[in-house]
C-alpha cells in the first residue's frame, strides 16, 4: 500500500515534522509513504504537477496540505476523477472531495495567543504583527484573530503588519526594516515559530527586546522559550495532523471509518510547560486516531 503525502516547502521546520508524522505512522501501520514537495516552497503550479506525477506512479491514497486555498482545485479535481482516496492537512480542501480533514482552529489559536501575549502586557503596548503569505488560510485567519483580539483591549495598540512569508530571513529582513523606519515596540505576534525566530533576530541585531510568541512549537521555538528570547508559542502540530491524516487514509482503505474532520485542541507553550515539548520532532509522542478524537471531544466547551 503506497501513501502519496504532499507538503508544502522544504524550508519550514513544521513541513520536516510533517513528513517524519506521516513516516512514523505509515511504518507503525504497515504501509509505504512516497513524499512530493516542491523545489520551490509553496508553489501551486509545482504542487500541481507533483500530483500528476504520483497519479501517474500509481499510489493507492494522497495525504495532501495544499499550497494555495484555490490554485490547486484543478489537479484535486484529477485526484477525485481518478477514484484515489484524498485526506487533508493542516488546509482544508474545498474545491475537492476529502474522505478526511485534519487540523485545527487557526482563527482560535491566534486569538488565545493574542491574549495571552495582552495579558503578559498588562493590556497595555505596542504590537507589531508578522504575518505569513498574502493568500495563505491559515496566516490569514490568524492575522484576523490578532487584530480581533487587540480591539477587545483599548490600550493595546497594532502598530504594524510586515510580512514574513513563512521564512525566517523574510521575517528578519521586514522587521529589521521596520525598526529602522520607526522604532521599538513592545510585543510581537508573528502567525508562525519561523517568523517569530525572524523577529528574534532582528530584535538583537538592533539590540532591543521585546515579547514575542508563534504558533507551532517547533524545536528551535522551544529553545528560544526557554533562552528568554520567545514568550509562547503555540502547539499547532503538523506533525500529528500528518500522522493522523496517514492513519485515516490507511484506514479508509482497509474499510474502517474515520471522521470527517478532526481539529486538534492546539494550547499554549510558555516557559512553565515547554519541557514538554523539548524533544526533538524524532522522539515526540504522535496520538493514534482514538487518541485524538478522544483529546478532541475533552477540549470541547
Amino acid at each position: 500500500m503506497k501513501i502519496a503525502v504532499f507538503t508544502k516547502n522544504r524550508t519550514n521546520p513544521a513541513y520536516v515534522a510533517a513528513r517524519l508524522g506521516a513516516d512514523r505512522t505509515a511504518q507503525r501501520l504497515g504501509v509505504q509513504t512516497l513524499h512530493f514537495v516542491p523545489l520551490k516552497g509553496d508553489d501551486p503550479d509545482e504542487q500541481s504537477e507533483l500530483i500528476d506525477r504520483a497519479l501517474a506512479t500509481p499510489v493507492d491514497a494522497i495525504v495532501l496540505a495544499p499550497v494555495h486555498p484555490i490554485r490547486v482545485n484543478a489537479a484535486i479535481a484529477r485526484i477525485n476523477a481518478a477514484g484515489i482516496p484524498l485526506c487533508a492537512f493542516v488546509n482544508p480542501v474545498p474545491g475537492g472531495r476529502c474522505v478526511s480533514s485534519v487540523g485545527a482552529d487557526d482563527y482560535a489559536l491566534g486569538f488565545d495567543v493574542a491574549r495571552y501575549l495582552f495579558r503578559h502586557l498588562q493590556g497595555r503596548g505596542r504590537v507589531l504583527v508578522v504575518s505569513g503569505p498574502a493568500e495563505s488560510v491559515s496566516s490569514i485567519a490568524r492575522v484576523r484573530a490578532f487584530n480581533d483580539a487587540a480591539a477587545a483591549h483599548p490600550a493595546i495598540r497594532i502598530v504594524g503588519t510586515c510580512a514574513g512569508d513563512y521564512v525566517r530571513e523574510r521575517a528578519r529582513a521586514a522587521v529589521a526594516q521596520w525598526l529602522a523606519a520607526n522604532g521599538g515596540f513592545d510585543a510581537c505576534l508573528a502567525a508562525n515559530d519561523v517568523m517569530a525566530l525572524g523577529a528574534v533576530d532582528a530584535l538583537h541585531a538592533a539590540e532591543r527586546r521585546a515579547a514575542v510568541a508563534g504558533v507551532n512549537a517547533i524545536p528551535e521555538a522551544i529553545a528560544a522559550i526557554k533562552a528568554g528570547d520567545m514568550l509562547a508559542t503555540v502547539d499547532f502540530s503538523a506533525l500529528d495532523m500528518a500522522a493522523l491524516a496517514t492513519e485515516c487514509a490507511v484506514r479508509h482503505l482497509r474499510g474502517e471509518p474515520v471522521p470527517a474532520e478532526l481539529l486538534l485542541p492546539a494550547g499554549i507553550v510558555d516557559r512553565h510547560n515547554c519541557h514538554l515539548w523539548d524533544v526533538p520532532f524524532e522522539q515526540r509522542a504522535i496520538p493514534t486516531l482514538e487518541e485524538a478524537l478522544a483529546a478532541a471531544r475533552a477540549s470541547r466547551p
